[in-house]
């Protein structure tokens, strides 16, 4: 089936306004395929590389499904990284945003008592890491009895990174009674398992891998070790790219490449697992937003980076696995728009390329590396360029949330208030309806009211004077 725009799926209003503010025009292929599967409640199997609009396509269905009205969570989402969870969180709150949804991340490396306290509100869907989730499941903490929605993502890397048991412990726990989605760039004996273990009847989708070759060119340069560095520079200097990531073996690796780099001036960044998780989360905040404009990282940042306008991607190291060959260059020519990967390869290092050439179907072009004239040519444009603040395109959060303003109040729970009494009173407000008012997050002593459609400014003013359940609270724009 071929469908040109999402009004074909009959989906209620507030997700259509919130694709459309997101400016989702056309489904993307794995969306064709998926949504309508599960809108019909099937389970579905789905093999599809990063970068194919996969993430939409399980939670345009899912927030479509979801009742605001209960309290319990009805969707759990597993992914292998915080870094995606937390991009899988973000793209649940736009997606449902005028619906009201309310998702909550859980991952390592974060204080447990921070999300207790969220997981106790009213709480839809919860996106997560397998051992945080777990964590949660054996403390008590999550309620899965409402569940109806589960959705595995990334489910190769999840095997590999060693999260299967885990996996399996979470799905034990759920209610039998529920559709099931696994999405994959590949589909081993043990993926294949556990999708016959727990699900029932599933459709399986797969979605070609022809993104990869269509809108990205490969190439592949003979390297010696001594001489990868220089290589690097006369590359990217030649090249002159908007932004690129450079991908390494090992976080050592990643170390020396950026201090060469940055002693060269050049406008990056680092990005591998010994860094704090605000550090990462930092860094990968400032390549979205256009601060930097090189990326060196270790394969942590080819799961969980959605940017669309990555223009080269190079493999500094070969990576010693097939699949994250297609995991690393999946970063550039997304959303329809033309990429570059270039590998770098050592002579004792052709076992890895034949292995990656043989996976992909196709064998990687060979280029040389530039002459000094070339590099000489292009000096000036590079320096030009890498003086200037990168141009970012609005992202799709960022596209939603311009008309909303999150207002603090200094009063919740314990002040006996309800989401209820704040939706009664700003509705009550000249000018404002119960449509313009967002998620509400309600903690002891605190809560947080998104206002839709730039009515916050006026909500803000007229609440200074009015009380909520008799009581006067001090309000302010968030600073969060």
């Amino acid at each position: 089936m071929t469908t040109s725009n999402f009004s074909t799926y009959q989906l209620s209003p507030k997700i259509e306004e919130a694709l459309t503010a997101m400016h989702y025009t056309e489904p993307t292929e794995v969306q064709q395929k998926v949504i309508p599967k599960v809108l019909d409640k099937k389970d579905v199997i789905v093999k599809s590389q990063t970068g194919s609009g996969k993430t939409a396509a399980f939670v345009i269905p899912t927030c479509e499904n979801i009742i605001w009205e209960e309290n319990k969570p009805q969707a759990i989402i597993l992914t292998p990284t915080r870094e995606l969870a937390v991009q899988v969180c973000e793209e649940v709150t736009s997606i449902g945003r005028y619906k009201r949804i309310k998702a909550v991340p859980v991952y390592g490396k974060e204080p447990i008592h921070v999300q207790i306290n969220q997981l106790k509100q009213k709480t839809h869907v919860v996106v997560g890491t397998p051992g945080r989730m777990v964590d949660h499941l054996e403390r008590g903490t999550l309620d899965v009895s409402h569940v109806k929605y589960v959705i595995i993502d990334e489910a190769d890397e999840m095997l590999n990174m060693g999260f299967i048991d885990t996996v399996n412990n979470i799905l034990q726990q759920l209610p039998r009674e529920r559709v099931t989605m696994l999405f994959s760039a590949t589909l081993p004996v043990e993926i294949e398992q556990l999708c016959q273990q727990y699900m029932k009847t599933p459709e399986k989708i797969e979605i070609s891998t022809k993104v990869t070759t269509d809108t990205i060119s490969h190439a592949i340069v003979h390297v010696e070790k001594w001489d990868k560095l220089d290589v690097l520079k006369d590359m990217t200097i030649v090249e002159n790219p908007d932004s690129c990531i450079i991908f390494c073996n090992t976080k050592v690796q990643v170390n020396e490449v950026y201090e060469q780099l940055h002693k060269a001036d050049y406008a990056c960044q680092f990005l591998h697992g010994d860094l704090e998780q605000k550090e990462r989360f930092y860094v990968m905040n400032g390549f979205k937003e256009g601060k930097f404009r090189y990326l060196i990282a270790t394969d942590v940042a080819a799961r969980g980076l959605d940017i669309d306008s990555i223009s080269l991607v190079i493999n500094y190291d070969i990576p010693f696995e097939k699949e994250t060959y297609v995991h690393r260059i999946g970063r550039t020519g997304r959303a329809g728009k033309n990429g570059k990967a270039i590998t770098f390869m050592e002579q004792r290092e052709e076992k890895y390329l034949e292995a990656i050439e043989a996976y992909i179907g196709y064998a990687l072009e060979e280029t040389e590396r530039p002459s000094k004239r070339l590099v000489q040519q292009s000096e000036e444009k590079f320096y030009q360029k890498m003086n200037k603040k990168r141009t970012v395109k609005q992202s799709k959060q960022e596209k939603i949330n311009k008309d909303i303003m999150k207002l603090y109040f200094n009063g919740g729970k314990k002040k006996k208030l309800r989401a209820v009494d704040f939706v009664g009173t700003l509705s009550n407000i000249e000018g404002m309806t119960a449509d313009d008012i967002g998620i509400i997050s309600i903690s002891d002593t605190m809560t947080y009211v998104d206002i839709l459609n730039g009515k916050g400014p006026l909500v803000l003013k007229e609440m200074e004077h009015r009380t909520i359940k008799g009581k006067q609270l001090k309000v302010r724009k968030a600073k969060k």
